[in-house]
């Protein structure tokens, strides 16, 4: 790995688009690199490891701000981790909640296609269970509830 990389080669190396590159350091997750004479950026090691970090913290689903407080706590190395702990725990919960809703989610879909008679479209139970009419003898729309 070269010592100075373009920010296309820091994207390459880490599967990270240029735009998002550019993004992160205009919000501050990515310090913004120095400058070659002829002005382009020139990342170093420190870029691409900070920069592995944020993609490997998006990847598990880390949220931009949680990210960012991950960042701060591990440029505090003798710091307790009990702040680390409560980020992860809290962004547990946050994917049990959401495989709970799509565990109802599988259910409501199952139901429905279980409930097809595979007649025509007039008597489909899957159209009917989506129709406006359905939706409001339920309590209402489901795009509320999120």
């Amino acid at each position: 790995m070269p010592d100075i990389l373009a920010i296309g080669e820091l994207g390459r190396a880490t599967d990270t688009k240029v735009e998002t590159i550019r993004y992160y350091e205009r919000i501050g997750l990515l310090a913004a690199p120095r400058r070659t004479s002829g002005n382009y950026r020139a990342y170093d090691g420190s870029h691409l490891n900070r920069l592995s970090f944020i993609r490997r913290s998006r990847d598990l689903g880390f949220s931009l701000d949680q990210v960012r407080a991950l960042l701060g706590l591990a440029d505090q190395k003798d710091r307790p981790c009990e702040a680390v702990d409560e980020i992860a725990k809290t962004h547990l919960a946050e994917v049990e909640r959401k495989i709970a809703d799509l565990t109802a989610l599988k259910g409501e879909l199952e139901n429905m296609i279980h409930q097809c008679g595979c007649g025509t479209v007039r008597d489909c139970r899957i159209i009917e269970t989506l129709s406006p009419e359905a939706a409001s003898a339920k309590g209402g729309n489901a795009d509320a509830r999120h």
